[in-house]
């Protein structure tokens, strides 16, 4: 009986489990070296941006700014994206220039306001 108890919550909680592991931002995630076309690097931009403001990390004002620039440069490991947004009701002229920079396959690495 006791063995059978706690079959049944392992495998309960098995079956749960890639539930807890699923994430939104999950769709922007990618393997492999092959390039991410321009579009799929503008949605991943997006849905980044929208996750810094509801964070609180940037002013709510940036959630309807579009990028003014997208660009393939050369980044410290290699090619990567540079995406670019301005937004003119940010008061501080060295906030007023959000960069994102994503891994050629679309992958994350950094947002500021350098370009760096």
């Amino acid at each position: 009986m006791k063995k059978s108890l706690i079959a049944t919550i392992v495998l309960s909680a098995a079956a749960w489990a890639p539930a807890a592991y699923a994430d939104k931002g999950s769709s922007c995630h990618f393997h492999g070296a092959k390039a991410a076309a321009e579009s799929v690097v503008r949605g991943c931009a997006d849905q980044r941006k929208q996750a810094l403001v509801t964070a609180g990390k940037l002013d709510a004002s940036w959630s309807a700014v579009k990028p003014e620039s997208v660009e393939a440069v050369e980044g410290k490991k290699g090619k990567e994206w540079k995406l670019t947004f301005k937004n003119p009701a940010v008061v501080d002229p060295s906030k007023q220039t959000l960069y994102m920079f994503y891994s050629l396959p679309g992958n994350f690495i950094a947002a500021n306001f350098t370009g760096q």
